[in-house]
């Protein structure tokens, strides 16, 4: 299980390099993100080296941070594979909050990062399908 980092930030010019100049200084490597935005306020996703340090470096920035968990999947670099794992999903009626896509730096495969409301619950069913969760 992997720990996900949210960040909520207003939506204006510069926010996204403010919040990664907080990570550099601490030397922290951003694996994975993806953002979602509104009009005013946006949702930063991120799965980083350090999780809990991520929080306080940018609690102590003035940014609202949430800690969450969240699988990480590794699948194959081939065509058809994050459909056969959301099938799976479908196949044992687990809902999916949100998916979104990182790389295994050792293997050099794809890493589905997924939010679902039982993660426990998901990565028994994803292992006993035969997919790989990190």
């Amino acid at each position: 299980m992997l720990k996900q980092v949210s960040i909520y930030a207003e939506n204006r010019k510069g926010t996204m390099q403010k919040i990664t100049a907080v990570l550099l200084k601490e030397n922290i490597n951003i694996l994975g993100s993806v953002t979602n935005d509104s009009a005013e306020y946006g949702i930063i996703r991120m799965i980083v080296s350090e999780p809990e340090r991520t929080v306080e470096a940018l609690e102590a920035a003035g940014y609202l941070c949430r800690l969450t968990a969240v699988l990480g999947v590794e699948v194959e670099d081939e065509v058809g594979n994050l459909n056969h794992l959301l099938q799976a999903l479908d196949d044992s009626n687990i809902d999916v909050d949100y998916i979104y896509l990182s790389f295994n730096r050792e293997s050099g495969k794809p890493i589905m990062v997924i939010s679902a409301d039982d993660v426990m619950e998901v990565e028994m069913c994803i292992a006993e399908k035969g997919f790989s969760v990190l």
